[in-house]
């Protein structure tokens, strides 16, 4: 009987937690679980006209077949992943080396300031930052390129040629977001047990020697993280970033799936094949998701439970 009260005294303490857990359980079913039923899309010659529940015409892998035969899919896919990847490389890299070059800093004053600094583009949208980027990198009287021509340089198209546009979105991409990272990062290193960096002070260890020994074993943890969550999303290169910068110009090696999508789905109206490439990039996203918690528990021995 006392067992049982206890239960139900417990019981009683966790439904405060789950009520406040509910409007978040609704919002995800409403906005992800609730759309999946909009997939049968992908295998119907869909007209709007009759609507989603409509008599449709279905078509199996027609749309996939569709999707596969035209010219420029493969291309799209790889500049998807060729982006996405190295977004994801350098998102890790540059947080992780900044969070280590701020550790060292002694001045608390100073290692504040340049944390909120770096932090502040993260909130800024892509809506406002394109525009900035576009008047800076502008091939005619841009910052950069103003720049570049007091050393006698031709002005770069960066935004206008194939050469240098998946460059720039990478290395933008990068800037605005390194910050939040470094946070985590930094946030990770100042959770170290101190009587660790002593004791390798006392055996003689330089500050390299404790970094590579210490810091980054330490906080290898927050590193399989960060690069476990990035791999579901290996096929979203930013659509917001490149929507906004992008051209026809640079469609050959700016152009990646959601893109793609945005254009067969609203400007073309082909509805069913932009909710095949939705399902194949769920799919393959998925896989990769799944691989690299196999991979983390695997090699680094990380566990989500």
């Amino acid at each position: 009987m006392k067992a049982t009260a206890l239960q139900a005294k417990k019981r009683k303490s966790e439904t405060v937690f789950h009520v406040m857990l509910l409007p978040a359980v609704v919002f995800c079913l409403i906005f992800s679980y609730v759309p999946l039923g909009g997939l049968v899309i992908a295998f119907q010659k869909f007209k709007p006209a009759k609507g989603l529940f409509g008599p449709q015409d279905w078509i199996g892998m027609g749309n996939f077949r569709y999707l596969l035969e035209m010219p420029n899919t493969v291309n799209v896919l790889r500049n998807t992943l060729v982006i996405s990847l190295w977004k994801m490389v350098l998102g890790i890299l540059v947080p992780l080396a900044v969070a280590l070059l701020i550790n060292e800093v002694a001045n608390t004053r100073f290692k504040r300031s340049v944390q909120t600094i770096i932090f502040m583009p993260y909130f800024l949208s892509w809506i406002i930052l394109s525009g900035i980027f576009i008047q800076m990198l502008s091939p005619a009287d841009g910052l950069a390129n103003q720049f570049i021509g007091l050393f006698g340089a031709e002005p770069i198209f960066f935004l206008g040629d194939n050469r240098w546009f998946q460059g720039t979105v990478i290395a933008t991409d990068v800037w605005k977001t390194f910050g939040f990272n470094t946070i985590v990062f930094f946030a990770a290193i100042t959770s170290i047990d101190p009587c660790l960096y002593e004791s390798a002070k006392i055996d003689g260890a330089g500050r390299m020697r404790q970094c590579l020994s210490i810091t980054i074993p330490c906080i290898m943890g927050t590193i399989v993280l960060l690069g476990v969550l990035s791999m579901g999303n290996i096929l979203n290169a930013g659509f917001d970033q490149i929507f906004n910068m992008y051209s026809p110009i640079v469609y050959e090696t700016g152009d990646i799936l959601d893109t793609f999508v945005y254009r067969l789905g609203i400007r073309e109206a082909q509805y069913g094949v932009a909710a095949a490439v939705g399902f194949f990039k769920s799919i393959i996203s998925t896989l990769f998701i799944s691989a690299s918690y196999f991979m983390a528990y695997k090699f680094a021995d990380y566990r989500i439970f």
